[in-house]
């Protein structure tokens, strides 16, 4: 059991789990794509994010 678990209502929905991969560019920078880890071809399409250098911070320099 996660902390998430403790604290979620019975209303909400369960959290999404998410899968990524590298994109290494020949042309430009490399990406991160992060998407729904068991969605299906169709929904992949349209259910993704890319990160790129810039859109990542130090998780200790946050807290």
């Amino acid at each position: 059991m996660t902390d998430a678990d403790v604290h979620r209502s019975d209303s909400e929905e369960p959290p999404v789990e998410l899968e990524h991969v590298t994109v290494e560019n020949d042309d430009a920078p490399d990406e991160c794509a992060i998407f729904p880890r068991h969605a299906s071809g169709s929904v992949l399409t349209t259910t993704w994010i890319s990160a790129h250098e810039a859109g990542f911070v130090d998780l200790e320099t946050m807290r």
